[in-house]
């Protein structure tokens, strides 16, 4: 038994896992903010960063059981610029919730 391969072939999968984790987090933080948020924010448009996340979560499923390849790499990339840069703008504009605390007519 070679226990050092299978040593690194576990930390690649839970590497690959964890990549995979936050590339749908950023895609499901994506696509809960209001679409004029986004222009409100003063970044790019709604359906650019849910595509955008859309097609890092999908390379990350593809690619789990080889985090360190090029492509994963910037699909983690992508996901980390929309989580650091992205999300926390439209979170000041919106609200952390991803919606109005009021109806219409106002809060409580």
């Amino acid at each position: 038994m070679n226990l050092i391969g299978i040593g690194q072939g576990f930390v690649l999968t839970v590497l690959g896992v964890a990549a995979l984790g936050l590339e749908v987090w950023a895609l499901i933080e994506a696509a809960r903010f209001r679409k004029d948020a986004y222009t409100a924010a003063g970044k790019q448009t709604k359906v650019l960063w849910v595509a955008l996340t859309a097609a890092a979560a999908a390379l990350g499923f593809v690619l789990v059981f080889n985090p360190l390849n090029f492509l994963s790499v910037i699909a983690v990339a992508i996901a980390a610029i929309f989580l650091t840069s992205v999300r926390p703008a439209l979170r000041s504009v919106q609200g952390p919730g991803g919606r109005t605390s009021g109806g219409p007519y106002g809060g409580w």
